[in-house]
Order: structure tokens, then C-alpha cells, then sequence
């Protein structure tokens, strides 16, 4: 595949939408011509690609856009799942997409509230951080029994919730890391040290109309 056949990838690094999605294109090794976003100054392109102006979106080489996180998981992962991270049947599917679902929706709701409260009328961002510690307690319970949210190995769900839940633990790292949450703890440290991770956080630079192709993912 040449470079102009590549997918065009609108990333930027921090979003831990963006990671998850840049997680899947990795492990499949997906190439695709990578657009580091910078979210202040949205480039034309990406607001002509998907006019909702959020980070990821994926412009295939035929024209077509994927501007869904999640979609973009699979699409990567259908063409190639080496690590078997897609569900095997489809009951299996449907809890992954019922935890990713509590992720994105009430958890995601917490989450906001408490990192950014300035964005929101009337809120205390305690009383949401205590609402998310509640899922999060939740998943540590799950996490008990197993090393992986399913099972003795990562899947869909624990890489779409792993962004999420270090974003919340970056509030306040020393109070994240004094709650009695040991196996999500351990979860999260264990997929923070992963050399799949640190090769998806290299930082670029932005992209800019004229500047050299940057190939996604970096090669190891």
C-alpha cells in the first residue's frame, strides 16, 4: 500500500478516544498517514472529513469516514485481530459493548464533571468523582476474579476503558493510588506499562498542509 492509498488518521494524543482508537490501528498494524491534531486550531480538513470537529476520525482511501472511536476498533481489528481482542460469539460481544457502554456513557458523565468542573453549571466535582469511584470499585470487584476484564487476557473492552481510566486517575494520582481499588490498580499499571502503549504515546508534531507524511503506527 502506497502512501496515498493510506487511511488518513485526525488523532491527537491526550483524547483517550483518540488512544483507543490508535491502540487497534497498532496492534493490527494498520499503516495510515497520521494527522496530529491540535484542538484549538482544527485543520479545515478535519472539520470537511467529519464537521463534528472531534478527535478520532479515519478517511479511508476510497472516501469514506469513520469518525467513531469504537467503529474504527473494529474496522481495524476485522481486518486483522492478532491478539484476539474482538469477542468470539456473539453473547460475548454484547457484555464487552455493555461495559464499554457504562464506560462511555455514566462513567464518562463523572468523569468530565470531575476533571473539568469549571465547564458545567452548579456542579461539585466531588460528588461526581465519588459517583465514577463507584463504577470504578465495581470494575476492581470484576477485576478480582480475573487478570483482564474477561478473562486471563486483554480484550476490546479493557483497551476501549483503559484510556478513561487513567485520565481519571491523572486528576489526582495520589489520591487515586490511596483507594481500595488494588486490582484496578494493578490493571491499570500493568496496561500503562505495555510496550503496545508507549509505542501509541509517541508525540508528533502537528500537522500542517505541506509537512512530511507521518506513517501510524510508529515502527517498533
Amino acid at each position: 500500500m502506497t502512501a496515498l492509498e493510506l487511511p488518513v488518521f485526525y488523532s491527537f494524543r491526550r483524547c483517550p478516544y483518540a488512544m483507543r482508537a490508535r491502540l487497534a490501528l497498532a496492534v493490527s498494524e494498520q499503516p495510515c498517514e497520521l494527522r496530529e491534531v491540535v484542538l484549538r486550531a482544527k485543520p479545515p480538513q478535519l472539520l470537511a472529513a467529519s464537521p463534528k470537529g472531534t478527535v478520532p476520525v479515519l478517511v479511508l482511501p476510497d472516501g469514506a469516514v469513520i469518525d467513531q472511536s469504537l467503529d474504527i476498533m473494529r474496522w481495524a481489528l476485522n481486518r486483522h485481530d492478532p491478539q484476539h481482542w474482538l469477542a468470539a460469539d456473539p453473547d460475548t460481544a454484547a457484555q464487552y459493548d455493555a461495559l464499554i457502554e457504562q464506560c462511555d456513557g455514566p462513567f464518562k458523565t463523572h468523569l468530565d464533571r470531575y476533571k473539568y468542573p469549571v465547564r458545567y453549571d452548579n456542579v461539585d466535582p466531588l460528588t461526581h468523582r465519588a459517583a465514577a469511584g463507584e463504577i470504578l470499585g465495581a470494575w476492581d470487584e470484576r477485576l478480582r476474579r480475573t487478570d483482564h476484564l474477561f478473562g486471563p487476557r486483554p480484550c476490546l473492552a479493557d483497551m476501549a476503558i483503559a484510556p478513561f481510566v487513567r485520565q481519571f486517575a491523572q486528576v489526582e494520582p495520589q489520591w487515586f493510588d490511596q483507594q481500595p481499588w488494588p486490582e484496578l490498580q494493578r490493571w491499570l499499571k500493568a496496561f500503562l506499562s505495555t510496550a503496545l502503549f508507549q509505542r501509541i504515546m509517541h508525540k508528533y508534531a502537528a500537522w500542517e498542509v505541506g509537512t512530511e507524511t507521518v506513517t501510524f503506527p510508529p515502527q517498533c
